[in-house]
């Protein structure tokens, strides 16, 4: 995982890269401005307790501030930890497409959705990124595939 570092809307900051004790589900979201992002992470928020199951801590993130990730997080009634500001760098770190707002929107360059599921020694085992809002992983088939990686420690792939 790129060693990125950002701060959470509770105080608190995340480095992503260090190793934990805990999996990372880290769904990177468009930011407040899009309704779809509400909609996925409503339905993941709905599986804290199957995440819980398997020591994997939910966060999202966005290039939005802080006032805009709190209104997010207040919006959806979110409990997870929410990110905020991520930089152009970290989005290029991270390989997201990014995408120049239209007028409707906000005024900064954002990302378009991704997915990564961090290993406790802070490696990237599952990534799922997209150039557009509409492609998202079925939340079902990621949480049984979290399970299935622990539990019969399978290993990263597409490493060739």
């Amino acid at each position: 995982m790129p060693d990125i570092c950002f701060s959470l809307i509770n105080g608190n900051s995340i480095r992503l890269s260090e190793e934990t004790s805990n999996w990372t589900l880290l769904i990177v979201y468009r930011g407040l401005h899009c309704p779809i992002c509400k909609g996925y992470a409503a339905k993941f928020e709905n599986k804290l307790s199957k995440l819980q199951d398997i020591n994997t801590q939910l966060i999202f993130i966005s290039a939005d501030p802080e006032q805009k990730a709190t209104m997010f997080a207040e919006e959806l009634n979110l409990k997870s930890k929410i990110g905020y500001g991520l930089t152009i760098d970290q989005m290029r770190k991270l390989g997201l497409y990014l995408s120049e707002p239209r007028p409707s929107e906000i005024d900064y360059i954002f990302p378009e959705p991704g997915l990564f599921l961090i290993n406790p020694k802070g490696r990237i085992h599952i990534i799922e990124i997209s150039n557009a809002p509409f492609v998202r992983p079925d939340i079902d088939l990621i949480l049984r595939g979290i399970d299935h990686i622990q539990e019969n420690n399978y290993p990263i792939r597409g490493t060739h």
